[in-house]
């Protein structure tokens, strides 16, 4: 994969440019949010890895500009930030995936696999579609067949991380990094749990049923 890293930690970025390379990736590396900024509209990549605290333009207001400029590329945030509000926050904005500091490397590169698998073109302009299901990320709302879905704050982090997604089996473990930002065992239940409560205002009121439970592996939202 041709990437582009933007972490301003020294050793952070030299750590990561050099893993990456050695699993076989291209990499071009920057410390601050203009230039990643700049070299992501100017140059093609199959992939953004962003950090949130860039110093001059955080990775917000990065990956804002990115998806307003029409960039599709696919983004995975790194971040220290483990609020379910940071991560609404970043769904919002059109990132792909979270993964939270301190990580594994090589859950880095499971997650850098994932992405590649997306479907290119992306870039929704604030809106994302999935059958009757209509997000509209820039006013926080989210509708079925023109009918208004009451979500709490996971739920909707939830079905945007779905949507964001969709066609592509989230596991319990990626579900529940994203959404609390950190995994155990007991948490799967709590990922069941949510799950339920979406699925009864996603899908209990019509025929047909959008997300799916994909035994042993986890959930997909279909189209």
């Amino acid at each position: 994969m041709q990437l582009l890293l933007a972490e301003d930690e020294q050793k952070t970025a030299g750590y990561l440019t050099k893993g990456l390379r050695e699993d076989g990736h291209a990499v071009d590396a920057v410390a601050n949010g203009a230039d990643a900024l700049a070299l992501a509209l100017h140059q093609a990549f199959d992939a953004i890895i962003l950090d949130v605290m860039l110093p001059g333009m955080d990775g917000w207001e990065v990956l804002r500009r990115l998806r307003a400029a029409g960039c599709a590329t696919p983004v995975l945030f790194l971040t220290a930030r483990d609020h379910v509000e940071d991560r609404v926050r970043g769904l919002d904005l059109g990132a792909n995936d979270y993964l939270i500091k301190p990580f594994a490397f090589a859950e880095l590169l499971a997650r850098l696999r994932n992405l590649a698998r997306l479907p290119k073109g992306m870039a929704d302009g604030g809106i994302l579609m999935a059958g009757g299901l209509e997000i509209d990320t820039l006013r926080h709302h989210a509708a079925r067949a023109g009918h208004t879905l009451q979500l709490t704050a996971k739920e909707y982090a939830l079905l945007l991380l779905l949507a964001r997604n969709k066609g592509r089996v989230l596991s319990r473990t990626i579900i529940a990094e994203a959404i609390w930002g950190m995994f155990h065992e007991q948490q799967s239940n709590a990922v069941d749990a949510l799950v339920r409560r979406l699925r009864a205002k996603l899908d209990t009121p019509f025929e047909t049923a959008l997300l799916r439970t994909i035994r042993g592996t986890g959930y997909v939202l279909e189209a």
